[in-house]
C-alpha cells in the first residue's frame, strides 16, 4: 500500500522504516531536507496515486491544525487523512469537518510505543468511520505488534475516540511511572537493601508488578544505578492534564493520576513556597525547628522557642 507520511521525527521516522520493511511504499515529508523524501506538501500529493492516504505525525496543537488546513488545500475528494500525533480529542471534530467539506476523510489515531515501536510495534487506537478504518487497515496491521490484531489495535469509536483513548492511556502511564519512581526512592533510602537495581530486575518476571515500564527502569539503572546523571525536572506533554480535566467534567475520581501530575509540577520548583509555608506553620504552632535560608540558599537551622506549646502535631 502507498502512504504519505508527514513528520519524520523520532516516531515518524521509525514508522516510515517499519512500514517500508513491511513492503509498503512510504513517501515522507519533513521540513528538514536531510530526512525528507519530497520538498513540499504539494510534491507529496503529486507523488501519491489517488485516492491517497496521508498520515500526519507532527506536534499537537497549531502544528497539526495548520498541517490539516494545508492538506485540505492540496488533497482531493476521496483522499484520507490520519492524525497520528498526540492531538487533544477536541481538535478532531473541527479537523474532520474541515476535510469533509472538501470530500476528504479523516481518522484520528492514538499511537503508543515511543522509540521502541520500530522493532516492537505500536499500540494503536483509531477513531472515525468504519470504512476509513478498513481502508487504512494494511497500514495499521504493519505498525501494530505481531500477534492478534485486537492485542495491538482498536477501533475505539467515532472521530475523537482514538485520541481520547490515547489521552487516558497516557494518564495511566503517569500513575504507573510515579508508583515505580516512589518505590525506587524508598528502596534507595534504606541501608538494608544493598542492591536496588537487582531488586527491580527481580520484579520483572513472575511478579504482579511486572511491565514494560519496569523493564525500561531496569535498563536505565544498568547505565546509572543511582540515576545521579539525570536532573529531577520532569516535563509533561499535556495528556495528563487533559485526562484530569475530563475527569473533573465527568465527576470521575482520579486521585493517582492527579497526584502523579502534581508530582511533576513539584519537580520543576527550585524551592517550594508551599513547603516553606508548612515549615513556618510548624514553627509557629509547635516550636519545631525550621531551616532558614542563608546567602547560599541552604543556611542552617533556626530553632523556634524551646518551650513552645508542647504540641506534638506536624
Amino acid at each position: 500500500m502507498q502512504l504519505g507520511l508527514i513528520g519524520l521525527g523520532r516516531m515518524g521516522g521509525n514508522m516510515r522504516d517499519r512500514l517500508r520493511a513491511a513492503g509498503h511504499e512510504v513517501v515522507g515529508y519533513d521540513p528538514r531536507p536531510e530526512v525528507t523524501d519530497v520538498e513540499s506538501l504539494a510534491a507529496l500529493t503529486a507523488a501519491l496515486a489517488a485516492p491517497r492516504v496521508v498520515w500526519v505525525m507532527v506536534p499537537s496543537g497549531d502544528p497539526t491544525r495548520n498541517t490539516v488546513t494545508a492538506l485540505a488545500e492540496v488533497l482531493e475528494p476521496g483522499d484520507l487523512v490520519i492524525d497520528g500525533g498526540n492531538s487533544r480529542y477536541t481538535d478532531d471534530a473541527p479537523n474532520a469537518a474541515l476535510l469533509d467539506a472538501q470530500g476528504i476523510g479523516y481518522l484520528d489515531c492514538g499511537v503508543s510505543g515511543g522509540i521502541w515501536g520500530k522493532d516492537n510495534g505500536y499500540g494503536l487506537m483509531a477513531g472515525g468511520a468504519k470504512e476509513h478504518v478498513e481502508r487504512a487497515m494494511p497500514i495499521f496491521d504493519a505498525l501494530r505488534p505481531k500477534g492478534p490484531r485486537e492485542e495491538g489495535f482498536a477501533h475505539a469509536g467515532p472521530v475523537g475516540a482514538g485520541h481520547f483513548s490515547k489521552m487516558v492511556h497516557n494518564g495511566i502511564e503517569y500513575g504507573l511511572m510515579q508508583a515505580y519512581a516512589e518505590g525506587f526512592e524508598l528502596l534507595s533510602a534504606v541501608d538494608l537493601v544493598t542492591d536496588v537495581p537487582a531488586v527491580l530486575q527481580a520484579w520483572s518476571r513472575g511478579t504482579v508488578v511486572r511491565s514494560w515500564l519496569l523493564d525500561l527502569l531496569v535498563i536505565a539503572l544498568k547505565d546509572d544505578a543511582s540515576l545521579s546523571k539525570l536532573d529531577d525536572y520532569v516535563d509533561d506533554s499535556g495528556e495528563g492534564r487533559w485526562t484530569i480535566e475530563e475527569a473533573i467534567q465527568h465527576a470521575v475520581p482520579l486521585p493517582v493520576i492527579t497526584a502523579a501530575l502534581f508530582a511533576r509540577f513539584s519537580s520543576r520548583q527550585d524551592s517550594s513556597p508551599a513547603l516553606r509555608a508548612v515549615a513556618a506553620l510548624r514553627q509557629q504552632f509547635g516550636g519545631h525547628a525550621a531551616r532558614s535560608t542563608g546567602p547560599s540558599g541552604t543556611g542552617g537551622e533556626h530553632a523556634g522557642p524551646s518551650s513552645g506549646t508542647g504540641s506534638t502535631q506536624g
